[in-house]
């Protein structure tokens, strides 16, 4: 299969890039995790352990808003300029010292998940202009493969250093790799425009028009459609997993870091192969692949025997990244320069932020019914939705709508216009971005 994975590597921009999101995302994910433990040890409150990751997943609600703030300034000093900020920001659990003081944990690492957005959606948009188009489908797929061969360690790493050294030590790796982020992002070559959103636009107005473009084009609205849906199936039928160990294969809990893997090197070969897989086939074939393997795989789960449910963990970290790339980078090769941090923003919110709630749905799911009620619910969902998806693929499109603007605001015709024929969806042609990534299955 013809990778360019080398090329991307030799490619300057696409190298800092990669290095500076890589970095970054090992630091957030070992802080995640130590501020989980360091909550717990200070308190003793498991519930407030948990409520670490809400703090970061809460600001993905606000991502039409935050999104704003990437089409209104250049993209490369916001990056730099927020990596810096997260950086000081991280070195205040340098003073958390007791019970009393674990407040300041959660207010850091909602300022995360704030800056998280914010950098998602700013380097979406940095993407199009400082990457080749040959190279972005299979820079893409490496944003995904880095990111998840980094949860292999980064949680390791974080909880070894809490143990030997304490938290703090944690909060100042986190804030050495966000500096880190910034010189990368400040070394990358790129020409940027004054964006236009920053021009005599009100605030609220220019936040709802990636909602907007997103909700009438008819090549993007499925497309995120497809992948919140899946993503909302795996938040369901993951929390399922540790019900399939103990019911169905009489396995200890331990089982699930096996299960985590094997889907973690699914994602893996994926990531690398979505570049050379989207050059041959279109998006929505290649979401809606992924969306029936991932199906397949939840559905293989409920049969109680170990090999076929290692199998169905493969088939799932094949089969979810597929839809979120597909998604994104459809995003970034239709949306106008002028809207593409907001609309990538509001892309996201579609499809992370019903996570939690469907993490919630299925805790809830699975203290009243057995677990393969709950697995094959999510599997015949999966594939429902592939079908959707082909199927409203075969309809005639219309055309996209435009990004607004002054003179197209009260445009009348001059004659009366022509019968309505399909045309193709014109944009620019960009990748993926994006530090989050599939939850375990």
């Amino acid at each position: 299969m013809g990778w360019n994975t080398l090329k991307v590597f030799r490619d300057r921009n696409a190298g800092l890039y990669l290095g500076g999101i890589v970095v970054s995302g090992f630091g957030d994910t070992a802080m995640s995790l130590a501020a989980g433990i360091w909550v717990k040890t200070l308190t003793g409150s498991s519930s407030l352990a948990a409520l670490v990751g809400f703090c970061v997943w809460l600001p993905t609600f606000a991502g039409p808003v935050i999104g704003t703030v990437a089409d209104r300034v250049r993209r490369r000093p916001l990056l730099v300029a927020t990596n810096l900020v997260l950086a000081a920001v991280m070195t205040a659990p340098l003073f958390v010292r007791s019970e009393d003081q674990v407040w300041l944990l959660f207010v850091v690492l909602t300022l995360v998940g704030v800056g998280m957005v914010l950098t998602d959606a700013a380097e979406t948009a940095l993407v199009a202009a400082a990457v080749p188009d040959e190279l972005r489908g299979d820079f893409n797929g490496l944003v995904l493969t880095a990111m998840e061969s980094t949860k292999l360690l980064a949680p390791l790493a974080g909880a070894s250093l809490f143990i030997a050294f304490g938290g703090p030590t944690v909060a100042l790796l986190d804030a050495a790799t966000f500096a880190l982020a910034a010189v990368a992002f400040r070394l990358i070559r790129v020409r940027e425009a004054v964006p236009a959103a920053r021009v005599g636009r009100a605030w609220t107005a220019g936040t709802v028009e990636g909602a907007h473009y997103l909700r009438h084009h008819p090549t993007l609205r499925p497309l995120v459609i497809a992948s919140g849906t899946t993503m909302t199936l795996a938040g369901i039928s993951s929390t399922a997993t540790y019900a399939l160990l103990d019911a169905g294969l009489h396995r200890s809990p331990a089982f699930a870091g096996v299960l985590t893997s094997v889907q973690g090197f699914g994602s893996v070969v994926s990531g690398l192969a979505a570049g050379a897989l989207m050059r041959r086939m279109s998006v929505r074939t290649f979401s809606t692949a992924g969306l029936v393997l991932f199906a397949l795989g939840v559905l293989a789960r409920a049969t109680p025997w170990t090999p076929v449910v290692l199998g169905s963990s493969l088939a799932i970290g094949l089969g979810l990244p597929c839809p979120l790339i597909a998604a994104l980078t459809a995003v970034q090769k239709h949306a106008p320069s002028e809207l593409l941090g907001r609309v990538a923003a509001t892309a996201g919110t579609l499809m992370y932020a019903p996570t939690g709630i469907a993490l919630l749905l299925g805790t809830g799911m699975v203290a009243g019914l057995d677990y393969r009620v709950q697995l094959l619910a999510a599997g015949m969902s999966g594939l429902a939705a592939a079908a959707v998806l082909t199927v409203t693929g075969r309809t005639p499109r219309t055309k996209a709508p435009a990004a607004p603007g002054p003179r197209t605001k009260h445009r009348k015709p001059e004659s009366p216009p022509p019968p309505p024929a399909p045309a193709p969806v014109a944009g620019r042609r960009s990748p993926v971005a994006g530090r989050r990534s599939p939850v375990a299955g």
